[in-house]
């Protein structure tokens, strides 16, 4: 069995939902880690565990992400982490993966499926083991207890419900 950690220097874990409908409001979290398990080469037996620190959200706004962290969404001071950790993975193409597993936001445990890219294994400058992936997938935020809504004066949502997850990893073979 082989052991893959993230590479966080290599990595980010982002996020978009829709603002005013007109628009797109990108996220990010800054602190997370995981690990990857697997014997085989092309980890279709991978299992995966990852958790992000919720009071790392960055938006690049200091009202917005002070708002995100507040009980409205993460509540990060009940809930400091957010996590996933993989039930199924199956390759559907050469370098496509499908992957699910329970995604835990607040105190929400629930079940997604999200699209996996494998993009190869490679030595890097160090002569070690690299994979590199990008995930991609969406959930409802309102699933996960991240509640606060207001109607636009259109009748459209400030924040839409669905949220678009993209994460790119790079991950390292641990000796």
């Amino acid at each position: 069995m082989a052991i893959w950690k993230i590479d966080q220097a290599h990595s980010h874990v982002e996020f978009k939902v829709k603002h005013l409908v007109v628009s797109s409001a990108k996220g990010e979290f800054t602190k997370f880690d995981g690990t990857v398990e697997a014997t085989k080469d092309d980890f279709t037996d991978a299992k995966i565990s990852f958790e992000a620190d919720t009071d790392s959200i960055s938006t690049g706004h200091e009202q917005r992400d002070g708002h995100l962290k507040s009980d409205d969404f993460f509540n990060v001071a009940s809930f400091p982490k957010l996590k996933f950790v993989s039930t199924e993975i199956k390759q559907t193409d050469k370098e496509y993966y499908n992957m699910k597993g329970n995604l835990t936001i607040r105190d929400k445990t629930l079940p997604v499926s999200l699209n996996v890219v494998y993009g190869g294994t490679t030595k890097d400058g160090y002569g070690r083991m690299v994979a590199g992936f990008e995930v991609h997938g969406k959930i409802n935020r309102k699933d996960y207890g991240l509640k606060w809504s207001m109607a636009t004066e259109a009748g459209g949502m400030v924040v839409a419900d669905e949220v678009k997850i993209d994460i790119a990893v790079e991950i390292v073979k641990q000796a």
